[in-house]
């Protein structure tokens, strides 16, 4: 695939909205993913390209919660499954306490089922992949509450 064509394909998915596509042909694999989230800090920024003290406070909160929160990633490149089967409840669930070795996920990869296990003790905060959805390698899973002890 050409430069020419690979920007093409670049321009036709911002054209279309689309969030994420993923092309994979013997002789190329092509993965984009667009994300809207520094586009529409960067539009809210007022005239100067400071933020207004309105549109501080929001941001400095939000770092502060995720601060609060340990972020669980896939160590492996895979297939995410939240449940041992398509019959089965999931592991987990938003809001569901864990203690550390919980399991969380089943992550898929190359034929082999690899458990992820709680790396703490907490509260399921969010689940950030879509069950049966290809992960990367580091790509956060989910964010946990740690308890205080």
């Amino acid at each position: 695939m050409k430069t020419t064509e690979i920007q093409e394909l670049i321009d036709f998915i911002t054209q279309s909205g689309l969030e994420e596509v993923h092309i994979e042909t013997e002789a190329i694999k092509i993965h984009v993913k667009r994300s809207n989230a520094i586009p529409q800090q960067v539009a809210s920024l007022a005239s100067n390209g400071l933020p207004s003290p309105t549109q501080v406070a929001p941001m400095l909160q939000e770092n502060k919660l995720a601060a609060n929160y340990v972020t669980i990633k896939s160590p492996m490149i895979g297939t995410f499954y939240r449940s041992p089967s398509p019959e089965e409840a999931p592991f987990v669930k938003e809001g569901d306490p864990v203690v550390k070795g919980t399991k969380l996920c089943i992550i898929e990869a190359m034929k082999l089922y690899n458990e992820i296990e709680s790396e703490v003790t907490g509260k399921i905060i969010q689940i950030l992949v879509d069950d049966i959805s290809p992960v990367e390698y580091d790509q956060p899973l989910f964010l946990v509450e740690p308890v205080t002890e």
